[in-house]
């Protein structure tokens, strides 16, 4: 590349990356803030959980009525991506913002990575209609925003942007989308966390066996688990979509339905630990054994909340899910309880969205990088064991994992 092309394309994205950082980073505080606030107050008043019913209702009724192609959700992203037909619509940062906040203060089982990173690719696709990129600019303007939404929400700067590139790409990656993804991530992480002063969840590995081959031979097993969890996760929200649609026909509807059922499991159960983000469980799966079925009752409940129309993402059940499987596979596989739990962290996520190279650094920067071989291993095995579905249903995995089932 030419020295004035190149000093055109740094300083264009030098702009464009600050630019869209800061609107990442700034509705991602806002977002965390209110899902705090959603989170705490539910928690206070159990007895909000009765409502949900109205609040999918809500919900539903908006996306609906002035959702139009928003629906989509994180797939209308990529489509986006791989077409260019027209920009994101800016209407799909409220409609996932304040539909995300319903969901978790009335008791639905949902993330929050969906939310940012689509509240990141609305607000950075904007600049295409004020600028008019051509698709190729396009496409790293929806990079940047996706780059800038997942690095924001969960404090993870570098996986942020490597989850971007490994998650958009179309069979090849272009180097010119490096430089906007990084620098998006950082400045939109920056935003968030030094800017506007929201932390984000710390966890911790407090023991990391030797490499030795009997250490790295049980992480074999282990990673098969949770690829095989990552595509029952992936194909139980496709399931519950699917039994939705077909069995009813007017779309707001199918959020009632759903809230009424959930609702009427958690007053059955006199349990709210599924619903929400389930952080605090996360957590105390680095800490202390816990019922072996929790990871199962978090893949049903997200996928069950998801498929009915309720929104939010699915990384954080993906966390829930993977640290609580690795817990529950402790008892069988003798290695320390908080590594597999990091490994399930991690690795059920990789082979849910097929980005195992994000996954791993995004456990090293969340666990530290001594842990990094066993993160790594496990998030590769997921990875290919968790065959070729996604629960993103419009990714192009490419050649990704054709060769196997």
């Amino acid at each position: 590349m030419a020295i004035k092309s190149f000093a055109l394309y740094f300083f264009q994205w030098l702009i464009g990356g600050l630019v869209i950082g800061l609107l990442a980073g700034s509705a991602s505080a806002f977002f965390l803030i209110a899902l705090d606030w959603a989170t705490n107050y539910r928690e206070s008043h159990i007895w909000i959980i009765a409502f949900l019913p109205i609040a999918g209702f809500l919900i539903g009724w908006s996306y609906y009525k002035i959702g139009q192609n928003s629906i989509k959700g994180n797939n209308l992203l990529l489509d986006e991506l791989y077409e260019h037909k027209s920009p994101i619509p800016l209407r799909m940062t409220p409609l996932v913002l304040f539909g995300t906040i319903l969901t978790h203060l009335f008791g639905g089982s949902a993330g929050r990575e969906g939310t940012a990173v689509q509240m990141g690719g609305s607000l950075a696709d904007q600049l295409t209609r004020v600028i008019g990129f051509e698709p190729e600019n396009r496409r790293l303007i929806l990079i940047g925003g996706v780059a800038g939404g997942f690095a924001s929400v969960f404090g993870t700067p570098l996986a942020g942007a490597i989850f971007a590139l490994e998650w958009m790409h179309s069979r090849q990656l272009r180097w010119k989308s490096i430089y906007p993804a990084f620098w998006a991530g950082w400045v939109a992480h920056w935003v968030c966390e030094s800017m506007w002063g929201v932390g984000h969840t710390a966890y911790h590995i407090s023991e990391v066996p030797s490499h030795t081959l009997s250490n790295l031979f049980w992480i074999i097993p282990a990673g098969v688990a949770f690829g095989l969890s990552g595509r029952l996760f992936g194909e139980t929200s496709h399931f519950f979509s699917k039994v939705f649609s077909k069995t009813i026909s007017y779309p707001p509807l199918r959020p009632v339905v759903g809230g009424l059922l959930i609702a009427l499991f958690v007053w059955i159960s006199d349990s709210t630990t599924y619903l929400g983000l389930g952080i605090p469980r996360i957590v105390e799966a680095f800490e202390n054994p816990l019922p072996w079925y929790d990871w199962l009752a978090k893949t049903g409940l997200t996928g069950f909340t998801l498929g009915a129309g309720f929104k939010g993402g699915e990384v954080t059940p993906l966390f829930f899910t993977g640290a609580t499987l690795g817990n529950a596979l402790h008892g069988l596989i003798p290695l320390p309880l908080a590594l597999l739990a990091g490994c399930g962290f991690v690795g059920v996520f990789s082979g849910a969205t097929n980005t195992p190279m994000a996954c791993t650094v995004m456990g090293m920067e969340l666990f530290g990088v001594e842990a990094g071989v066993f993160l790594a291993l496990s998030c590769g095995i997921a990875y290919v064991f968790s065959g070729k579905g996604s629960i993103y249903s419009s990714q192009d995995l490419g050649w990704k994992k054709s060769w196997f089932y």
